[in-house]
């Protein structure tokens, strides 16, 4: 254990040397940063706001929307401030709550991404008895659950993470403390704990997966029966693009932990961490503000009240 107590810091993946390009960076990641910021920030509103949304699937998408913004906040601000700063270092204890909130915040989205499938698969299949099987105290306890098992998750897996000896330096080849990369720092067989927490983990991302699948297959089949056009409209559209997230986030994050790292190029690394890391938080509020007309008006609505506030109190000052 003494080469991991040496370790006080560690060097994250530089975007490149030159300055101007590491202000680049800053300016791409701030825009798409406030981008998501700002979406999410503005469905929370609404929903709390919008008395016609406050139902389950949109206290779901409430509760979606703070894992988003809390899930990019962990990573980019720090990657944004590293290239302001013209620096790579992370603290050791900075790495150590990196990991264990980016794990906390992407566990607990996974299990509500699959909770909202079953949320539309009571809605759409079995209508009659929705309102029966979604109680408030349902919802309640259905969403806490998914933040409970991503603390549970991420306290596991880090705690495992840190038990490890580095002896491979302390140069991270990601712009934040990815696990595989940090892996593969560790001393030979170290790391075998951690191995093996992720093994017994993927059965159980797996049957999660399983269950969203099948969810949608029986939520295709009900709709494919609806004689409305405007009513198989109107469930594609709240489903479809829940898949979309899903399968985005899903995939990019299994790629990210189950390839090769000693293989991999430093550019595929990025890439694939800009996709699983930014591209769901980003495009969650985009997705469902823009397919979905309730949450359209809701918003509309927010942003109208707030523009006639502003016109108004600037006519009492005059």
């Amino acid at each position: 254990m003494s080469n991991q107590t040496a370790v006080t810091e560690f060097l994250l993946l530089g975007f490149s040397d030159v300055w101007e390009l590491q202000i680049l960076h800053f300016i791409v990641f701030l825009l798409l940063y406030l981008i998501s910021l700002l979406g999410n920030l503005l469905i929370i509103t609404a929903i709390a706001l919008d008395c016609h949304l406050h139902n389950p699937m949109y206290f779901f998408l409430m509760n979606l929307s703070i894992l988003d913004f809390s899930y990019i906040s962990v990573t980019i601000p720090k990657s944004m401030a590293n290239s302001l700063m013209n620096t790579r270092s992370i603290s050791y204890s900075g790495c150590v709550a990196q990991v264990f909130f980016f794990l906390f915040f992407a566990s607990a989205n996974f299990v509500l991404l699959t909770i909202m499938a079953y949320d539309r698969y009571i809605a759409i299949c079995q209508p009659l008895h929705y309102e029966m099987v979604m109680t408030r105290r349902a919802c309640v306890q259905m969403a806490a659950s998914a933040w409970v098992s991503g603390i549970l998750y991420s306290a596991m897996h880090t705690g495992n993470t840190f038990a490890i000896s580095f002896c491979g330096g302390n140069r991270v080849d990601q712009f934040f403390c990815e696990i595989p990369q940090l892996l593969h720092l560790a001393c030979s067989d170290s790391y075998l704990g951690e191995v093996v927490l992720i093994s017994l983990c993927v059965p159980l991302c797996l049957i999660c997966f399983a269950f969203i699948i099948v969810s949608y297959v029986q939520i295709y089949k009900t709709v494919l029966r609806i004689p409305s056009e405007k009513g198989r409209h109107k469930a594609f559209s709240t489903c479809l693009p829940h898949l979309i997230v899903v399968s985005l986030f899903l995939f990019t994050g299994i790629f990210a932990f189950l390839k090769p790292t000693s293989n991999s190029t430093s550019d595929l690394n990025l890439l694939v961490a800009v996709l699983y890391t930014i591209m769901p938080s980003m495009m969650n509020p985009i997705i469902y503000s823009m397919r979905n007309k309730e949450m359209k008006h809701a918003l509309s609505k927010l942003l109208g009240w707030r523009l006639f506030s502003k016109n108004k109190m600037s006519i009492f000052l005059h």
